[in-house]
């Protein structure tokens, strides 16, 4: 049988059980008749069946091969920042040299088969809701059911443009390139428990887009505003964090329009949430999101503060699994990581790392408590935790839709943009001392604002979609050379999983 449809088979017969209890999906329910599992209408029999999906869609997209871990990890050391240690050719190795094939498992074939995995699911999840819906107005529903399966749906949807976007990054060239002309995915979005429909050609990279924005927008009025303490002794802190709300499409959506170049629409979403002057916190009427006074609290367990807009969280009997941790990547041995990656402490102008930047000034919070020395290396400690590694996964965090409100604001109106300014230091002063008094031309301006993304983003795998989405070089570092946009190796190679099932697909 073959390996992506078994996957994606795999994703459906599962469908059922997730987040039921504890259970195992392996490959051999396929050929097998499944024990222990609902049938698909049964799945949507209680409420507690419908949420108990829910929070299974989050656990396929936060699988830790997927945005669990492994891909903030890649969309960091495709760059510069960091330099590869262990020669580990399971976590990252050939991400991070330019090496990758189409047969790459750990990393090219991984990525692409868990998102599809999950998107799938998503698929399947939406699909049991709309041929379930005459249950949902009765016993043992409560009355107004039908408000929550449609949030329910928002959730899914956010997921599947969250699926479809990360994917974007890697695997098709940026819609700067050809204004989105170029070789997309194919655009599944259709549930799949059968052996048809495995041959799809690939979308354009402005139909994904398309779809993506469609999901998000759809998501954005069936979201909740916020949500209240439930699921036993899961408290609102926690799910507003950790499940998708309303201002967490309309963030997703910011990040969307500004890898597309569409500033004006940045401008548009981004002042759903941010104010036209400090104190920098979204609107009443939903989650407070806002820019905390401290980056070190951000990060301090459980990473709960009102900045962190989507994270996946993890605990000791969840973690992201082997080698697939976000500590275990970047802290050193003696904080209880392995090591994987130290920061880039070269100098040079071309091949060094952000901390050989001046603009990363020896007193920035973000160094002198994110940076740790071990001898004459330098590691990222922004995620503290060692064994069992329950770090939160961030996804958005609001000091980006600052950020990109900021670089939006100026790219529009030029260098002379006073709120584009107050935003930039808003971010850039809590943590570094010194603001800029202003900038002469807007390519000053704008380099100012991505040296700050850089900064602040260190480690949750931001660089790479800055990189991508202006077309630009990716640096060089150490004895690895930079990689420019016409060099085949720019974007990631469709995985040979997906060559060998889909008869129409292309490579890159």
């Amino acid at each position: 049988m073959k390996s992506v449809f078994r996957n994606r088979i795999l994703a459906a017969v599962c469908t059922a059980a997730l987040g039921l209890g504890s259970f195992s999906c392996q490959n051999d329910l396929l050929n097998v008749t499944p024990k222990a599992l609902l049938d698909g209408g049964l799945a949507f029999d209680t409420p507690s069946r419908v949420l108990a999906q829910v929070n299974g869609l989050y656990s396929y997209v936060k699988v830790g091969s997927f945005l669990g871990g492994r891909y903030q990890v890649y969309g960091d050391i495709r760059a510069n920042d960091f330099i590869n240690r262990t020669t580990n050719g399971v976590t990252g190795l050939q991400v991070w040299n330019h090496t990758l094939a189409e047969t790459s498992q750990n990393d090219v074939i991984s990525v692409w088969g868990a998102a599809y995995q999950a998107i799938n699911q998503i698929n399947v999840f939406l699909a049991g809701l709309d041929a379930n819906t005459t249950k949902f107005t009765a016993s043992p529903f409560p009355s107004g059911f039908a408000s929550t399966v449609t949030a329910y749906q928002g959730e899914a949807r956010l997921l599947r443009a969250l699926c479809y976007y990360s994917l974007l990054q890697l695997y098709a060239r940026p819609y700067a390139d050809g204004g989105g002309t170029r070789p997309g995915l194919p655009l599944r979005l259709q549930a799949e428990s059968g052996l048809g429909n495995n041959d799809l050609a690939r979308s354009t990279v402005a139909q994904v887009y398309d779809q993506i924005l469609l999901d998000l927008n759809a998501a954005e009025t069936a979201l909740p505003t916020s949500y209240t303490a439930g699921q036993g002794s899961v408290s609102a802190s926690t799910l507003n964090v950790t499940r998708a709300h309303r201002n967490t499409a309309i963030a997703l959506k910011t990040r969307v329009y500004l890898t597309m170049g569409r500033y004006a629409d940045v401008v548009r979403e981004a002042n759903k949430l941010v104010p036209t002057a400090a104190p920098y916190v979204a609107p009443s009427g939903g989650v407070a999101n806002a820019l905390n006074s401290s980056i070190v609290s951000v990060f301090a367990a459980p990473q709960e503060t009102t900045e962190s807009i989507l994270s996946f969280p993890f605990t000791a009997q969840d973690t992201p699994g082997t080698q697939n941790q976000l500590a275990y990547y970047f802290l050193p041995t003696s904080l209880g990581g392995n090591g994987e990656y130290g920061l880039n402490t070269g100098t040079s102008a071309t091949t060094g790392g952000i901390l050989a930047n001046p603009g990363f000034g020896a007193s920035d919070v973000r160094r002198t408590s994110f940076v740790a020395a071990v001898g004459n290396e330098r590691f990222l400690t922004k995620y503290p935790t060692g064994t069992p590694y329950t770090d939160k996964a961030p996804v958005i965090r609001y000091s980006e839709v600052m950020l990109s409100l900021a670089e939006a604001l100026v790219r529009t109106n030029g260098a002379a943009d006073t709120r584009a300014l107050a935003l930039l230091n808003a971010v850039r002063t809590r943590s570094n001392g010194t603001a800029y008094t202003g900038f002469t031309s807007a390519s000053e301006f704008t380099d100012a604002i991505l040296l700050e993304r850089r900064i602040e983003f260190l480690g949750e795998g931001i660089r790479n979609i800055d990189i991508m989405r202006l077309n630009a070089t990716i640096p060089g570092k150490g004895s690895i050379s930079a990689v420019d946009p016409s060099n085949p190796l720019y974007v990631w190679p469709i995985p040979s999983s997906e060559l060998s099932t889909n008869n129409l697909m292309t490579r890159n």
